[in-house]
């Protein structure tokens, strides 16, 4: 029998496909929307079975904020995630707020319709692999996100923090070899040792990755005050 849901997602592409998919399995959806910051309004208006709530950052702060107002405003509504292989952090935020379930966005529409049934028969939702992954991680934790600048800002030698920086502004090789007065066949070989490090393969990668983990402003504030920028 098919079910009255409703799929919630920033990425409206992706909650429209998976929507359309839905139906043509025989169930009732009443939305496909985005953003997920206007969940908790559409879901307690309309009133789903199932709320298939879709986020790309299971484990940052706020993040599941709509589906606490949903279990409390709507406790009738059952709230799967969807998204990506996520921390332990992750999974524990989404139950933590009252989720049914969590379920990879690339799970094929049979889990997902598994993962609906679960929740709406009132058992977790949540395959085992991802429970064991969770696990693991636990038992052996990688090093917290807000470490993470630090920990590759001790990877880089001051040459290639210096590089970085200069990639990040957009100088191609000629300017930073010119600003950095190295020959070019050495500043390449900085650029490429620094996206090894990194565990990138392009200059806009490395660029990102330094942007997202805060690794510039740790390089540009240990310069200021004369300082390793690791310190």
């Amino acid at each position: 029998m098919g079910v009255r849901l409703m799929v919630i997602d920033d990425h409206r592409l992706l909650a429209e496909a998976l929507a359309s998919a839905l139906k043509l399995r025989g169930h009732r959806v009443l939305a496909a929307a985005a953003p997920t910051s206007g969940a908790a309004e559409l879901v307690v208006s309309r009133a789903p079975e199932i709320c298939l709530f879709g986020t790309a950052a299971p484990a940052e702060p706020g993040t599941f904020d709509p589906v606490v107002r949903i279990r409390r405003e709507r406790p009738q509504t059952a709230v799967v995630v969807l998204g990506p292989v996520p921390s332990p952090r992750g999974i524990a935020a989404a139950f933590a707020a009252g989720a049914a379930g969590y379920v990879r966005h690339d799970e094929r529409i049979e889990g997902v319709e598994r993962a609906i049934a679960k929740a709406r028969a009132g058992e977790a939702a949540i395959a085992p692999q991802l429970l064991q992954g969770a696990f693991a991680e636990l038992l052996n934790p990688a090093a917290q996100p807000d470490d993470e600048g630090r920990r590759l800002l001790q990877m880089l030698t001051p040459r290639e923090i210096e590089v970085l920086v200069r990639v990040a502004e957009g100088e191609d090789t000629r300017l930073i070899a010119a600003g950095m007065r190295i020959a070019p066949s050495t500043a390449r070989t900085h650029v490429q040792r620094v996206l090894m490090k990194l565990g990138v393969g392009s200059r806009l990668e490395a660029a990102a990755l330094a942007a997202r983990t805060g690794l510039l402003d740790r390089a540009a504030l240990g310069t200021r005050q004369g300082q390793d920028p690791v310190g």
